[in-house]
């Protein structure tokens, strides 16, 4: 071991041990630490002596005491079994843990992240004698009803396939043998293993071309998120990042989502652990645990591991993604990582910058998201994955001049903004509509099938938005002088924009049909909307009483159109019958007149 570097123990600052005699060692080596072999993670070097971050609880560790390099980065195995697991923040199953150690992990725990019992049916696709390069898929595996996993080759592996042999293996049994050029042979097995903190590689980064449907109308109408696209959600406690976080796990239109909890408190990780396996896929039918992947690190987990937890998220999301899949990522929250990150600064005796975060906060935060995007994979058969990061943060108070925030928006290109006034009144998903932007908007219309239907969309779009705005102005202007100083024409923009807000944007995530929504019934309902924005202002310019207008009993219909269940939107072309017959005959009454 001396060539690897093995010290020992001379200082302890709380997760971070300081080492003397690790000669040969490279950092982030991944270390075990003292008699409780306690995992940790070389982050600074000086001559000899290394700054470990340990990433379990380091009481009873003194000086003096072993530390060993395993020469080895931190990295998580990927293979079939990653589907349905629960994760620590350094892969550890807690499923496993608790079934063999109850409800607290042991200290010095080496657990692997994939079950090495298992067997799974491997069906190969290649034959001896094909060449082969990395991410080749030879083979497939079906992991879940839901989930087909592909076998590639390993990133760096090139050459001739000696073997390879259907059938049912382990994690660890070789599958397949190839031939390098050099004349070495590498065994492939169903499980390979990749470093956590640097990307993946891909063939080509693409640019993004479309968007994913969310089932939200709020993100989907006005602020979507693109294929392979970031986004964040800032806002105070008790705005709903969480509850966003969990519908966007849930709804969104991805092959697999890997959820991350970081440094969130124990209920809401508890409910992500609870509702998940009692959910449906709304594709299939399926439970959705069946292409999900959940990381929990806790805020009473230690705060190294919270910090590497990320890391192991978006890896994992990356391995799929280069099976060809969209993988969506779910990060909650971004600003407790950044706390881990902080903490661990501070133990390193770094110089800090502004409210106490290291200096490379933005960097780091903008290495993380940068990780996301569509592109074409390595290997055959020619496939495009795509990876898309959606982070929750969460600023002290809201303040979105918070250091996190400010480096997280430099980055991202969907901002949802949660307002605290919004949920206070009981609006959810309460993001603000005045100060948040999605800058795939373009994406929208090559969502629909139809090119005039599209075309349509984005008009009412622009429409409704310059509703909404104008709507801010004239609040002010009623809260003065009262709604008589203004004109019917501004009544009835008044009218609308309440409608918009109170109809449309307002979605109750607990509600079995309002909890999700087709981007053919949000169309549906914005245009019946907007027929009844329509009708009314001819209504009002040909003299018809605006208080008549606003008491029209279709309105209510509008109001309970939000939970016409998916089959049934020929409804909405009634509303619209509805709509001439009841505004429409007021107009009428007045030309006749």
């Amino acid at each position: 071991m001396t060539e690897l570097g093995q010290g020992r123990v001379i200082k302890v600052a709380g997760p971070v041990v300081t080492a003397e005699g690790m000669t040969g060692a490279k950092m982030y080596d991944v270390v075990r630490v003292g008699e409780a072999n306690l995992i940790g993670e070389i982050v600074e070097l000086h001559a000899g002596r290394a700054n470990v971050q340990v990433y379990e609880d380091t009481v009873g560790v003194g000086p003096g005491e072993p530390v060993v390099n395993t020469g080895s980065p931190l990295s998580v195995e990927l293979g079939p079994g990653l589907i349905t697991n629960i994760y620590d923040g350094i892969q550890r199953p807690l499923r496993d843990l608790y079934e063999t150690e109850g409800a607290f992990i042991q200290r010095g725990n080496d657990t692997p992240g994939l079950d090495r019992e298992t067997k799974w049916q491997f069906d190969a696709s290649m034959n001896e004698g094909d060449d082969v390069s990395q991410g080749d898929i030879i083979g497939t595996v079906q992991e879940s009803s839901l989930l087909e996993h592909k076998i590639m080759v390993p990133q760096g592996v090139s050459g001739k396939l000696e073997s390879v042999s259907s059938g049912e293996y382990t994690v660890t049994d070789t599958v397949a043998q190839v031939k390098t050029e050099s004349g070495k042979t590498v065994n492939i097995t169903l499980m390979q293993e990749c470093p956590v903190r640097s990307p993946r590689k891909s063939r080509q980064r693409l640019t993004p071309d479309r968007v994913m449907v969310s089932g939200q109308r709020v993100i989907d109408t006005f602020f979507p998120i693109g294929v392979g696209g970031t986004a964040c959600v800032p806002g105070p406690f008790g705005t709903g990042k969480t509850v966003v976080q969990h519908q966007l796990a849930k709804w969104i239109d991805a092959e697999v989502v890997v959820y991350v909890g970081c440094g969130e408190r124990g209920n809401e990780m508890t409910d992500v652990l609870t509702e998940f396996p009692e959910l449906k896929d709304p594709k299939s039918g399926k439970p959705l645990m069946e292409r999900v992947v959940l990381i929990a690190n806790t805020s009473d987990m230690p705060v190294a591991a919270r910090e590497a937890s990320v890391y192991t998220g978006i890896t994992i999301a990356e391995y799929f993604r280069d099976m060809g899949y969209k993988v969506a990522l779910m990060a909650d929250s971004t600003s407790r990582w950044a706390e881990a990150m902080r903490e661990i600064s501070t133990r390193l005796e770094e110089m800090p910058a502004e409210e106490g975060y290291p200096a490379y906060l933005g960097s780091r935060i903008a290495s993380f998201y940068e990780r996301a995007g569509r592109i074409q994979c390595l290997g055959s058969p020619d496939r495009e994955g795509a990876l898309s990061i959606i982070g929750a943060v969460s600023p002290p108070g809201g303040d979105l001049s918070d250091s996190v925030v400010q480096a997280t928006l430099h980055v991202v290109k969907v901002f949802w903004s949660l307002q605290s006034s919004l949920a206070q009144q009981r609006h959810f998903p309460a993001i603000d509509w005045l100060t948040s932007y999605s800058f795939y908007k373009e994406y929208l219309g090559k969502s629909f099938d139809d090119e005039q239907v599209a075309e349509e969309m984005m008009e009412m779009i622009n429409t409704f938005m310059s509703l909404l705005e104008k709507e801010a102005g004239l609040l002010e202007i009623v809260r003065l002088v009262g709604a008589e100083a203004i004109s019917s024409a501004d009544r009835v923009s008044l009218e609308t924009a309440k409608t918009v807000r109170e109809d449309f944007l307002h979605q109750n995530a607990f509600h079995s049909v309002d909890t999700y929504t087709s981007l053919e019934k949000q169309y549906e309902m914005l245009k019946t909307i907007l027929h009844l924005h329509n009708v009314s202002l001819e209504a009002v310019n040909s003299g018809a009483d605006i208080d008549e207008i606003v008491a029209a009993e279709v309105k209510e219909d509008i109001a309970r159109s939000k939970y016409t269940p998916e089959d049934e939107l020929d409804k909405f072309a009634q509303i619209r019958n509805k709509i001439d017959e009841q505004v429409g005959s007021l107009k009428k009454e007045q030309v006749n007149a």
